[in-house]
Parts: structure tokens; sequence; C-alpha cells
């Protein structure tokens, strides 16, 4: 048996070698890349204005995924990325984050890109001094007099084209724990519970996010040890209003919520027989464009 196997091998293995090999034929080409800018594209029958492939691309790409009015504030302005969520917070003392909505002229702010291409915006002066709620709760979702004010009357109140610009979004009405010290955690618990609607109030943490100053304002408890220099590195602006409303209740109470004193220190109030100043916010439609730069002079405008 071996010696058939070797015999065979002599045979015809050096002749399927060779066939093999030359089978293998192998072919070289040259190549040349041009920049695709330098090519030059007939534009006659495409109804395209670029007369080169590169132009042609960029303008083909825009028509099928035209730029999101968050790329226009992304690329003139200097955002945060949160290290919590998948946000662009604006922080500091005065970004260039105004912003006419509504028809009135810088009235609003922005206070965060979000990474869907929606932007929230919360309206800068106050809309007046409201009860939180009229039953003794703090659950927003129940919903809370100010919810109901705010997507009704509120909402019913602003002009036609400003409530097409809206999108109903999710908001973070969690529960608060006092005093804390831990911004990731606070998130997660604001983010533990959610209400869907129009229109509502900035989060706690919101308010703390926009401070550039993370190591003595990055929490609730570091803003209330150091408010008085906190208040100077936050654009949320505090002294036009004695106290204003945030969304989520204290934990542990049923019937007390957060605010914000004109010092910039954040306590909890009960929700009924107790009327502080009300800042709505909402989140504006993807897509949305925007003209301006951002400063009160030339806000950001709504095409």
């Amino acid at each position: 048996m071996k010696n058939k196997a070797k015999e065979f091998i002599k045979s015809y293995l050096p002749g399927f070698i060779f066939g093999v090999i030359s089978a293998a034929v192998v072919v070289v080409y040259a190549e040349t890349y041009f920049p695709s800018n330098q090519v030059t594209y007939d534009n006659t029958e495409s109804g395209l204005t670029s007369s080169n492939v590169q132009g042609a691309i960029d303008e083909l790409y825009n028509t099928c995924f035209p730029p999101k009015a968050s790329d226009t504030i992304i690329e003139n302005s200097n955002l945060e990325k949160d290290p919590y969520e998948c946000r662009y917070f604006f922080t500091g003392a005065n970004p260039n984050n105004y912003i006419t909505f509504n028809g009135e002229d810088a009235g609003w702010r922005i206070i965060s890109v979000e990474c869907d291409g929606t932007i929230k915006i919360m309206r800068d002066a106050s809309i007046g001094e409201i009860e939180w709620d009229t039953s003794n709760s703090n659950n927003w979702a129940r919903p809370a007099t100010l919810n109901t004010y705010l997507n009704e009357t509120y909402y019913n109140g602003l002009n036609n084209t400003a409530r097409s610009q809206i999108v109903a979004s999710n908001f973070s009405i969690g529960e608060v724990t006092w005093a804390n010290n831990n911004m990731s955690t606070q998130v997660s618990n604001e983010n533990g519970t959610k209400w869907y609607g129009n229109v509502a109030l900035p989060t706690l943490s919101e308010y703390i996010r926009t401070n550039s100053n993370k190591s003595s304002c990055g929490t609730l408890s570091l803003m209330n040890n150091n408010y008085n220099s906190c208040v100077s590195t936050g654009w949320i602006d505090t002294t036009s209003v004695s106290y204003w409303w945030t969304l989520p209740p204290y934990s542990g109470y049923s019937n007390r919520v957060f605010t914000v004193y004109s010092i910039g220190r954040v306590y909890y109030e009960l929700v009924p027989f107790t009327f502080y100043a009300v800042r709505p916010a909402l989140y504006l439609s993807s897509d949305v464009t925007l003209s301006g730069s951002g400063t009160e002079s030339d806000p950001y405008r709504i095409e």
C-alpha cells in the first residue's frame, strides 16, 4: 500500500503542482488617485449645482440628511459634553445660548443640545408666580396643578408657529435626595421616573450642571455650601426672582419640591400655598434650522 502511494505521488503530484501554478496567473493593476474635488462632474442633467464630484456628493448628502439646528449650535459655540448623559450643556456665566422663541426676542436660553438633535430651552424670565400644586402632591404626572396650567393654558397661548416647533418629550421627574454629593446618582434618580408632554420645568440637576465650576458647584451639596461663588459661574439667572420652581420632588416628602433662591442656594418648599416664579422648559424639534450666533444682541432665530 505504501509503495502504491509513493508511485502515485511521483507520477501525478508534479503535474498537479504545475497546473496550479499555471492557473494562478498574477495580474498587476496600476492605480492613480485624484482628489474628488478636482474631478470634473457634468451636472447638466442631474439638477445639481456642483461641477465636481465632491461637491455633487455633498449636495446629495445634504439633500438626504439635511443639517440639524443642533449642528449649527455645536459648530458655533463651546458646549460642554455631559459626563452623565448623551447631552451637551451650555455652561458658564454668560454663554452664547440666547434664542428667540414664540416671538420673544432673545427671551429664551438653550439649556442643552440632545444627542437626538432636539434642543432643550427655558424661558429666561418668569411667566409669573404660581403654586406648584394645590392638592398637596409633588407628583408632576398626577397631573400637578402647574403641569395642567403649562400644558393647557400656557401652551395654548403660544403662537401657532411656536407650537409647531415644539416636540413632545420625556421629562425627568424622579425624586432627589437632599444634600447629596453625587451628581451621577442624582441624575439617575431624576431619570428614574419620566413624564411625557410638551412643557415642564428645568430639573434641579440641569441648574447645577449649567455651572462651569464643577469642583465647587458640581453637586447639590457643593452648590449649597458655595452658593456665594457659584451664583457667578452659572448662567441661569437667580437674581431677578426671589424663588423659582424646579421639577424634581424631594425624596421622602410627598408635598415638597426643590426650588432655587435668589442667592443661588437650593432648598425644598411646600407645593400648596406657595407662589414661586415659573420658567417653562421645552424641547425644540430636531427639524428646525437656526441662524444667528446666540448672543443677546444676535440670538439664535428659528428659520
